[in-house]
């Protein structure tokens, strides 16, 4: 059982996926940082200095013991942004990747079996 494992894990499919969930985290930390921090500040100052990712509708205001309940639709915006971003660049890294593929042509088309051949002369005979 554990060669059968080992085999698995070895794959090269295994390893290429375990490499881009990898690079995936690194690129969604990434991605984070530059709406957070180079994105959404700009928009916030051009829209009156608003911060997104502090934007809530209180629900039910911080009493005694008890916490706010809020919605954070700034949180949302700023994942919305991210989201967007994110699902850009993986469109253009398909795209490129299906660019470098060479396109393969097409195969000629095989020659009709002699009986078909022969068939088809005798139509052409035939109607002259």
């Amino acid at each position: 059982m554990l060669k059968e494992f080992r085999d698995f894990a070895m794959r090269g499919n295994v390893v290429d996926l375990a490499v881009g969930v990898i690079i995936g985290a690194a690129f969604g930390a990434i991605v984070s940082s530059l709406v957070d921090n180079v994105i959404m500040p700009p928009i916030g100052l051009l829209i009156g200095g608003i911060d997104f990712s502090q934007l809530k509708f209180v629900l039910q205001p911080a009493a005694e013991g008890v916490a706010e309940v809020a919605i954070h639709y700034g949180a949302f915006v700023n994942a919305l942004v991210k989201f967007v971003i994110v699902a850009f660049v993986i469109f253009l890294l398909v795209k490129a990747m299906n660019s470098m593929k060479k396109a393969e042509p097409a195969p000629a088309p095989a020659a009709p079996p002699e009986d078909v051949a022969l068939l088809r002369e005798i139509r052409d005979l035939l109607k002259k």
